[in-house]
């Protein structure tokens, strides 16, 4: 005799309702697997879609990326080259002064400003020409008593003008016009 599992009727009872069972079981359980499945399959298509619309967005930013590198080219082509510093330095001007005193301009160049009040220009805080072009026309009298100058020196003797001219390396044009040596 062969040895088989399911021998008596007993047994193949059994088996028939274990299969019954575990039909009606698929049975009662596929409508939530299809539930499952759907809201998976609409979360992957939602994550598709923001997939879609991150791609598109960075595609868009490339461009304008792009297209704001092309114009400030543009721009920058279309400037007139200015000279950052004066091409002809004084004696002053040289490594070890832009060493110790970080680079400042000579403000002693301006007609008006001698060595001293340089210094004080510079503790003040004011150690370019720009600082001079941009100074407040409100900020000129608290400055010209602080330097111990006369009320008015500042624009009679045109220092924002003078510092103009050096700062855009213009020194002959300076010393054309205020007869200091640049």
């Amino acid at each position: 005799m062969t040895d088989l599992p399911y021998t008596t009727p007993l047994q193949f009872i059994g088996l028939a309702l274990a299969l019954v069972a575990g039909w009606l079981l698929g049975l009662a359980s596929s409508s939530s697997g299809r539930r499952w499945r759907e809201r998976y399959e609409a979360e992957r298509d939602a994550h598709q879609a923001l997939r879609d619309e991150l791609a598109t967005a960075n595609t868009r930013t490339r461009d304008l990326e792009a297209a704001n590198s092309r114009l400030e080219r543009t721009i920058a082509d279309s400037r007139p080259a200015v000279p950052l510093a004066d091409p002809t330095p004084t004696k002053r001007d040289s490594a070890v002064r832009s060493w110790f005193y970080g680079g400042t301009d000579v403000l002693a160049r301006i007609h008006g400003i001698d060595d001293h009040r340089e210094r004080q220009l510079n503790q003040l805080g004011i150690q370019h020409f720009r600082d001079i072009e941009e100074l407040p026309r409100g900020d000129e009298l608290p400055l010209e008593e602080r330097l111990g100058l006369p009320q008015g020196t500042i624009v009679d003797e045109r220092w924002r003008e003078q510092a103009a001219l050096l700062r855009a390396g213009e020194t002959d044009e300076h010393a054309r016009r205020f007869g200091h040596p640049a």
